[in-house]
């Protein structure tokens, strides 16, 4: 008897073992929580035997407990790298229709090709859903949501009006009198700094969010002279690689608009009214782009050095994905290249009355039993569960110093058996030579 006594002393020193190299060999899973193995005796006895006379048959193994105490944390630089301070787990679900639901310490998330967030193996973070203010919305597993992450937001609107104001210098002289025209004859050329005197620029939309350059070219026309005491500047518009024409109808060269000065430098015309000019679909544009110039009421000519004390437009882009945060909440914010900021959703997190009974699934990863009980399911900092720390990931939780003692204490009690073996082996050989 003491022979299989010895042997299931031997088979739980050998499971013993085996979760002891399984702790070891995980000491750097990201999420991982150790194993510990508990074993209790094995007694024999009847209704009418002596209990003074009870001997103990061995050991069994009644469980591999996991213990979910938490991790060291380590920082990285990935706002999807998350860790829960407290209490919960990460919820993910299979990418197939149907997909298990598992539950996760180990927040290294990821984007796909379809900007949804997921984990190493594909299966999709879920968040609860809000509102645009950041309120959860709905709780509880029916109201489970994969994370994705829109590309773009909000909706493109094409330019329509360039507003500005500028201030022209008075002492600006006329391109035509110029040494470098003065035998050839002055032409416009926006690639010769030489045939202009100012420019200013902005970035105008198509209608498909294209952004496209539009510039304005100044050139003083004619200066006060004699009984003439106004001055007169051309404004030639261009979209991109093309000029426009003032009055909205294309013409051979394009019309530049003239802007007329009295002596006091107030502008005369074109006044404050926008000015059509015609449409164009320069080099980057998807449709053509139609715009009108308004030079605003502060526009005038001074003693002084050219300035821009207005420039905008009224069109606008489609957002671009730039960045994502995440809060200590769970609340997932995305901001768009435009400026605009989405709330997409809080990370969901789970609690169990009993997460030692959990289900592994391997990867760090959990399923609901019967003896877990039912997932609570609620946003972080809420019901008792953790907060969520963006940009770290929660370690192993297995000390690796414990781990080597706990190595060859088990080392020692295999030995043990063995030995106990190999005694009442040599035990029976006597009894059998006695007998010859």
């Amino acid at each position: 008897m003491s022979f299989y006594t010895s042997l299931s002393g031997l088979k739980a020193a050998q499971t013993d073992l085996s979760t002891i190299s399984n702790n070891i060999a995980n000491v750097g899973t990201v999420g991982f929580k150790q194993s510990r193995t508990d074993f209790g005796d094995l007694i024999a006895s009847s209704a009418f035997q002596a209990q003074g006379s009870v001997i103990g048959q061995g050991t069994q193994l009644k469980s591999v407990t996991q213990e979910f105490t938490q991790g060291t944390f380590e920082s990285t630089d990935r706002s999807l790298d998350l860790a829960v301070s407290g209490q919960g787990f990460f919820i993910t679900k299979g990418a197939l229709t149907g997909g298990q639901v598992a539950y996760t310490r180990n927040g290294a998330f990821q984007v796909d090709s379809n900007n949804y967030v997921s984990d190493s193996s594909g299966a999709f973070l879920q968040v609860l859903p809000v509102d645009t203010l950041g309120n959860v919305t709905a709780t509880g597993t029916g109201a489970l949501e994969n994370l994705q992450l829109p590309a773009t937001n909000g909706t493109a609107t094409a330019t329509g009006t360039i507003n500005t104001s500028v201030t022209l210098p008075s002492s600006a002289d006329l391109p035509a009198d110029r040494t470098a025209y003065a035998t050839s004859g002055y032409t416009f050329n926006p690639n010769d700094p030489n045939s202009y005197n100012q420019a200013s620029s902005t970035t105008v939309y198509d209608s498909a969010g294209n952004a496209i350059p539009a510039t304005i070219y100044y050139v003083r026309t004619s200066a006060p002279s004699g009984t003439n005491t106004d001055s007169t500047w051309a404004a030639h518009l261009f979209v991109g690689n093309q000029e426009v024409s003032a009055g909205g109808t294309a013409t051979t060269p394009p019309t530049p608009l003239t802007l007329t000065f009295d002596s006091s430098g107030q502008m005369t015309s074109p006044g404050t009214t926008a000015t059509s000019f015609s449409a164009a679909t320069p080099t980057g544009a998807s449709a053509p782009i139609t715009l009108s110039l308004a030079f605003g009421s502060g526009t005038n000519q001074a003693n002084s050095g050219f300035s821009v004390t207005a420039l905008s437009q009224d069109g606008n882009t489609v957002g671009k994905l730039s960045n994502v945060s995440v809060g200590s909440d769970g609340l997932v914010t995305a901001s768009y290249s435009d400026g605009t900021t989405k709330a997409l959703g809080k990370l969901a997190l789970a609690s169990f009355s009993n997460p030692s009974g959990l289900q592994q699934l391997g990867d760090a990863k959990w399923a609901v039993s019967g003896n877990s009980g039912d997932p609570i399911i609620s946003s972080a900092g809420s019901d008792g569960l953790g907060s969520i720390q963006s940009g770290a990931l929660e370690q192993s939780n297995v000390d690796l110093t414990t781990e080597l003692v706990a190595l060859i204490a088990a080392q020692r009690n295999f030995q043990a058996n063995a030995k106990a073996i190999d005694t009442d082996n040599q035990m029976t050989s006597v009894i059998v030579n006695m007998q010859n």
